[in-house]
């Protein structure tokens, strides 16, 4: 056979697969909706109370003389605020840091267990063993292995009235004991240490361990099993209970406790 003929034939055929595998994405952008759940950072990011927060300085910002347009800006800000990850080293030495935490961890299936109604008007509000094995009731399946698994509130609705979210506007050591948010209790998390294999867990309040926790044993319990949390979540209210999935890629900050993080929700329609 000419060489011309077999070399038409091999680009026809590798064209021809670009661009099934072209309209098979296309396909699934077009059934899936893109649910945004991060807070964005400004100088209204809510800050656990003594963390440096955020600040960004312009560098420059306006036309050069050279005739175009040209802006940079610097930021500082500490790992722990706004919507972040929680590394297992941030309350487990030896476990992983931000740069470690596999990718696998990160992006994958999730669900999300609604327990709005229970901590509307509660801010102490603790996500029981009751509430995991509620939803596993509800939806007839136990939590599936490998999930990520997000806990819903609601009271992302305050943000960023940190008097309203934080329940305190003060800052400093001294207003850490008026703090007063929902949290996962630490027999839930030992129970889903135990009992569940999940890959991640997220909510949408300041810290996984409720606002009056002094001893943070959610933290210690999901962070000390390389289990990444993520804290400061928004826009669960729009999520299902299940069939989605989460992308949550974190700043890579090598040997980090933490780091800033944009988390996003693909629903198939």
């Amino acid at each position: 056979m000419n060489k011309f003929i077999i070399i038409l034939a091999l680009t026809s055929l590798l064209l021809a697969c670009n661009q099934s595998q072209r309209s098979e994405t296309e396909q699934i952008a077009q059934e899936s909706i893109l649910y945004d759940l991060s807070h964005s950072y400004s100088d209204e990011t809510v800050y656990w109370v003594t963390a440096r927060q955020f600040e960004l300085d312009t560098v420059f910002a306006g036309d050069t003389d050279k005739g175009y347009y040209y802006s940079a800006y610097d930021f500082t800000t500490a790992e722990h605020g706004g919507t972040h990850l929680d590394a297992p080293i941030h309350f487990a030495k030896g476990k992983q840091a931000v740069d470690e935490v596999p990718l696998e961890k990160l992006i994958g299936p999730a669900i999300k267990i609604d327990v709005s109604k229970k901590a509307w008007d509660n801010p102490d509000y603790l996500v029981s063993v009751d509430d995991l094995v509620s939803w596993e009731s509800d939806q007839g399946t136990p939590i599936p292995e490998g999930s990520i698994v997000l806990l819903y509130t609601a009271h992302s609705r305050h943000y960023p009235d940190a008097l309203k979210y934080l329940g305190t506007d003060q800052r400093g050591d001294d207003a850490i004991a008026l703090l007063h948010f929902p949290g996962l209790s630490p027999e839930a998390a030992q129970w889903l240490v135990d009992n569940r294999k999940i890959n991640a867990i997220g909510l949408d309040t300041p810290s996984i361990d409720y606002g009056q926790s002094s001893l943070f044993e959610s933290h210690v319990i999901l962070l000390g099993e390389n289990i990444p949390v993520f804290e400061n979540l928004t826009n669960l209210q729009d999520l299902p209970a299940s069939g989605f999935e989460i992308m949550a890629l974190p700043m890579k900050i090598e040997g980090g406790s933490g780091a800033p993080l944009r988390v996003v929700a693909r629903v198939s329609e």
